[in-house]
């Protein structure tokens, strides 16, 4: 029988696993040398790749035992030397977790230099304290970095490959906790196929893979069946994680006058890293993480130009946030092959793991004068930041999608003038808001929005905003430069009861391209106090001539710039990102109250009618 061509690759690649895991199994039969063992004036070798998967060895000789210097314990003080340090310059950042062997016993891994001496001067981790990493309890991301002014851990600079320059800083900047160089790499013939994994060989610990890769490469120290030790020291020390585990083929070393470094390719895939923490990395082969998969269609409409990209990223509270967008920004600036303004209509949803939570969809435009790429993916990285460090649940994500339409037409449309009516109004009532837009370079149009009081609205003055969905009522802005109140402070005052709440709020969010109607918090206000009628004007802000258009009443206290949304809001969606706001003083009464002002409003109007006649 004939299998489909699908069907035969996917056997081939069990086929390559399966032989990976017996060239593996059937290489490993080494003692270990422990510790106290080793002496001072010991020899042995090393083993690394300089070149493709080639494995070179280079002299060790034993100086000494650090004591418990070590994240983990005990470091060995060792001399490197040979024609591969000749031709290095000493031990380079790649080279951690070559393994060291003294009399054909496995002492441990190369994995430290030692800051302003000699490169060929580094330590050496023990095995056994890297062996322990296979029987650590699951612990998910250990919250601090070891860290040592002296001791250098080598090989963790990131190779990154397919990433745009720009949002590799984009990514720096995100997460400067993280002190690792970034350079660019390439792909090697043969990185499609599955390779074993062995003592000397090289192996990289992948953050994003797909379209795009990101990731360190350094050494395997050992190889017990499917399980693999690596590194010697922590790659982030994420504690218990799921790295993408990739084979890893060498170009070169580089010569740096800080430091040397392997700069090689992220082949197959082969595993995954399980364990991150002070002793090295821990994988096991065959075990495929899917991580976090992210789609995304991308369209420069003025070009015609399309792109659909995929790639999965880990699932870190800190860094899939970075990773994601950065992802994005880099197919951007990729698609639209220019930098510069423009406006970006993106819709994405994001699904979580747990399938009784729906998933959080949303659509938003933005404009910017500078980078609309940039502009495109903050949004987008502060949700996932939200969403995955809320203190209710842990929200794991199963899927992302997004799809961004990119132009470089400025759509943004100012409100100039909005007029609502009745502003004398009963709990229920409904009001028709007639808004105005100038459009950029183009023709004013007029948006209706029916908006309805809340049934529960309190009696009395009330300030009806009317506002693009980006914007902060400007009462708010007067109020919170009064108090001298950051967005970090308000951000940190709101609070909500559980996580419904939140995520109601946050699913739920203005878009930029919403007309939004809506009654401010009691106790601030832009609105004179005059006489109201049953129709009124809008002050809009940026359009009146006043340098401070209004004047801010003050009822209540800081606190009400605090309180939960109210749900009790009114949009229509534009094509446009709306800019500008503005606000009416209406009056809510009962609804015998306000039969009876609208009926002496009207009989005023008539007898003012009748008087301009007979005039």
């Amino acid at each position: 029988m004939k299998l489909p061509h699908s069907l035969r690759r996917y056997g081939k690649g069990v086929l390559a696993l399966f032989f990976c895991w017996s060239v593996a199994a059937q290489a490993q039969a080494v003692d270990f040398m422990p510790v106290a063992d080793v002496k001072t004036g010991m020899e042995g070798i090393a083993k690394t790749v300089l070149v493709g998967d080639t494995i070179s060895t280079f002299n060790v000789k034993v100086l000494g035992i650090m004591k418990d210097k070590g994240p983990s314990g005990d470091l060995i003080l060792a001399k490197f030397s040979g024609p591969v340090m000749d031709k290095t310059g000493g031990i380079a950042h790649g080279m951690s977790g070559s393994p060291v062997y003294i009399n054909g016993k496995l002492v441990g891994a190369v994995a430290y230099g030692w800051g302003f001496a000699d490169g060929t001067i580094g330590m050496i981790t023990p095995i056994a304290d890297m062996v322990k990493l296979w029987n650590i309890p699951y612990e998910k991301e250990m919250a601090h970095q070891w860290q040592d002014g002296q001791l250098i851990p080598m090989g963790t600079p990131l190779m990154a490959y397919g990433f745009d320059r720009d949002a590799l800083d984009y990514m720096a900047k995100k997460l400067p906790q993280y002190h690792y160089d970034m350079y660019d790499t390439a792909a090697a013939n043969g990185d499609d196929v599955v390779k074993p994994l062995v003592p000397g060989g090289s192996v990289a610990a992948l953050l994003v893979d797909g379209d795009l890769k990101l990731g360190a490469i350094g050494t395997v120290t050992y190889v017990d069946d499917d399980k693999v030790v690596a590194f010697g020291h922590p790659f982030l020390k994420h504690g218990s994680t799921n790295y993408f585990m990739h084979n890893s083929s060498i170009f070169t070393v580089v010569k740096s006058v800080e430091s040397a470094f392997k700069l090689g390719s992220m082949g197959a895939e082969v595993g995954s890293v399980v364990e991150d923490r002070g002793s090295g990395i821990a994988g096991t082969v065959g075990r495929i993480h899917a991580g976090i998969p992210v789609r995304m269609v991308i369209r420069d409409l003025d070009t015609g130009k399309e792109r659909t990209a995929y790639v999965k990223v880990i699932e870190s509270s800190d860094m899939t946030p970075s990773l994601a967008s950065t992802s994005l920004y880099t197919f951007l600036n990729k698609t639209l092959d220019r930098s510069g303004a423009g406006t970006a209509t993106i819709s994405y949803t994001i699904t979580p793991r747990n399938t009784g939570i729906v998933p959080f969809t949303r659509k938003n435009m933005f404009y910017s004068a500078d980078s609309i790429s940039i502009k495109s993916v903050d949004e987008f990285y502060n949700v996932i930041d939200v969403l995955m460090n809320n203190r209710f649940i842990n929200y794991d994500i199963s899927d992302i999608t997004i799809h961004v339409d990119v132009m470089e037409d400025k759509k943004t449309a100012k409100i100039v003038d909005a007029t609502a009516s009745p502003v004398i109004v009963s709990p229920g009532d409904t009001i028709s808001v007639n808004v105005k837009l100038y459009p950029f370079r183009g023709t004013p149009f007029t948006k209706e929005v029916l908006y309805t009081v809340p049934k529960d609205q309190p009696l009395g003055d009330a300030v009806l905003e009317v506002r693009g969905g980006g914007v902060v009522p400007l009462p708010y802005v007067f109020e919170k430069q009064k108090y001298n109140l950051t967005d970090e402070i308000i951000r940190r005052l709101k609070t909500y009861k559980d996580f419904n709440e939140f995520y109601k709020e946050l699913l739920t969010t203005d878009s930029n391209q919403q007309i939004v109607v809506e009654i401010l918090d009691s106790g601030v206000s832009m609105v004179d106090s005059e006489g109201t009628s049953s129709k009124k004007t809008a002050k809009i802000d940026g359009v009146e001539s006043n340098k401070l258009p209004g004047t801010i009443t003050k009822k209540g206290n800081k606190d009400n710039l605090h309180k939960e949304t109210k749900e009790e809001r009114t949009y229509v969606n534009t094509d446009y990102i709306i800019q500008g706001d503005g606000q009416f003083n209406i009056q809510v009464m009962t609804p015998d109250k306000r039969d009876k002002m609208l009926a002496k409003k009207k009989k005023e109007a008539i007898q003012l009618a009748k008087m301009k006649l007979e005039t």
